[in-house]
């Protein structure tokens, strides 16, 4: 075999090598967690677990939820559990408290590459400021119209100042993910900056019409020829549950062949048992518990006007169930009118409780839009988000 003398004259070939994926070292603070159940505990949830999976180092900030709550430590995800205290009106729900120092000195030891803050509470905010003292990169989510809710709770006086203070918070991080168009579009509008559109994922394994379950039907009183109405979320004001249950005693009183399933819990759950005593009242449901529903159901009534997103909106149909809802949110991105569901120009009662009636007045018109529910989602699939969120993550590091 003859040597290969190298001279000065002798081309050398280099073969160029993609750099590898870069893997960080994420800090996310939230004060909700499961097993506390709402849609910011579930999707952010399902958002690390994806994000871990994507061999990202997770570090967890959250108040501890009960004097036997340790936390989980192990390789690639650690927990990190601080003073918290009970959310009025939801005791089961915490609030973290300010943290600044013990952020600081747990950060100082252990450094992230991004802090990312889910939730706007005290806690969220003295982690904002350990990482502006640390000169950390910080990004957020915009997950709940606190603003909106006051309106339902008697202290619409206090819209202006928690606008105020949502954009002061959320202004002082590189990039805040909002879940829909619109709701970027409506955050401009009030001052908010550097913006980025997320939408939610969806489990299209668990959530999935194969679930609908005859016996389940049979037990809520329900034969071929009934409309099973599903409402699904907390049983409180913020909800709309009043013209959810208008919409109900008109289709009642118009002789449709209806039964209505409230899954959730909350405040309105004694006026609800008492104004509607026919009703089944699910309670708080696990999400396979939830599947079921949804798949069993004919039509999912979600009159509400506050949410951010509308994570039911997408369980809905992923499981083959049809919407009927305000064009807002996530039910204004991905329901078509009149092909996987129905949508109701915004804030117009009456215009809702004439669509149920003009869409249960033939079953047919709710099976047929069965057909066009699953496809309508099946590209939210969370691996897919999780890709866009590290994306934006890596984004704000490059920035400094």
């Amino acid at each position: 075999m003859m040597d290969m003398k190298l001279t000065s004259d002798t081309p050398i070939l280099v073969e160029h090598f993609e750099p590898a994926q870069r893997f960080l070292r994420i800090a996310v603070v939230t004060e909700t967690w499961p097993p506390e159940v709402n849609g910011v505990a579930v999707t952010l949830s399902k958002l690390i677990q994806h994000l871990g999976q994507r061999q990202h180092t997770i570090q967890l900030i959250r108040p501890r939820q009960d004097k036997h709550d340790a936390g989980i430590q192990q390789t690639g995800w650690s927990e990190l559990l601080l003073r918290g205290l009970p959310i009025p009106r939801y005791p089961q729900l915490k609030l973290g408290l300010p943290s600044k120092k013990a952020l600081i000195n747990a950060w100082r030891i252990k450094r992230p590459d991004l802090v990312h803050v889910a939730t706007e509470g005290p806690l969220s905010w003295s982690a904002l400021q350990a990482a502006q003292t640390l000169r950390l990169p910080v990004t957020s989510d915009f997950r709940t119209n606190f603003h909106s809710y006051c309106q339902h709770y008697g202290v619409g006086w206090l819209s202006k100042p928690i606008v105020a203070y949502l954009r002061k918070f959320h202004n002082r991080t590189a990039f805040t993910m909002v879940p829909t168009q619109s709701m970027k579009y409506q955050l401009e509008a009030l001052g908010f900056n550097n913006l980025k559109v997320v939408a939610r994922g969806i489990e299209t394994h668990i959530f999935h019409p194969e679930n609908r379950n005859d016996a389940l039907r049979k037990s809520w009183g329900a034969i071929p020829e009934t409309i099973v109405l599903l409402s699904v979320g907390r049983l409180a004001a913020e909800k709309n549950l009043d013209l959810t249950l208008q919409a109900y005693q008109a289709l009642m009183a118009a002789g449709r062949p209806v039964k209505i399933v409230f899954a959730g819990d909350g405040p309105m759950r004694a006026t609800l048992e008492i104004k509607c005593p026919d009703a089944i009242f699910a309670g708080m449901c696990t999400h396979e518990q939830l599947a079921k529903l949804y798949a069993s159901a004919d039509l999912l009534l979600f009159p509400s006007l506050t949410e951010t997103f509308g994570n039911v909106t997408l369980e809905a149909l992923s499981s083959g169930t049809p919407v009927l809802a305000f064009d807002c949110a996530a039910a204004g991105e991905f329901i078509t009118d009149k092909k996987n569901g129905w949508l109701v120009s915004s804030d117009d009662p009456q215009a809702y409780i004439n669509r149920a009636l003009d869409i249960t007045r033939d079953k047919e018109t709710l099976i047929k839009a069965r057909a066009f529910t699953r496809s309508s989602i099946e590209h939210l699939a969370w691996d897919e988000i999780a890709a866009q969120a590290e994306s934006i993550f890596q984004r704000a590091i490059e920035m400094g």
